[in-house]
C-alpha cells in the first residue's frame, strides 16, 4: 500500500510493514530521528543515498502539515 501521496509505503513483507520510503527499506522514522538528533537532511540524504531528497522533503512538510491540522483541530475543539 501507498500512503501519504508516495510518500512512504507499507508492505507486509518489508520490515514486517513498517513505513518506508518507496523503492527502498529505509523507515521513513528514520529521517525524524535524524533531525530530532541535529542531524541535517543533507547528511540524511548521504547516509541513506536510495531515498531522495524530493521525497525526504515533501516527508517533511507532509508531516508539518498533520501537526497544523491537528493545532487547527485542537483549537476548534476548545
Amino acid at each position: 500500500m501507498v500512503t501519504g501521496m508516495g510518500i512512504v509505503t507499507v508492505d507486509p513483507t518489508v520490515l514486517w510493514g513498517t513505513p518506508v520510503f518507496p523503492g527502498t527499506k529505509v523507515p521513513a522514522e528514520t529521517l525524524f530521528d535524524y533531525l530530532e538528533q541535529g542531524e541535517t537532511l543533507d547528511t540524511f540524504l548521504r547516509d541513506f543515498p536510495s531515498v531522495s531528497r524530493a521525497t525526504a522533503t515533501a516527508a517533511i512538510r507532509g508531516a508539518g502539515r498533520v501537526l497544523i491540522e491537528v493545532g487547527r483541530e485542537s483549537a476548534e475543539a476548545s
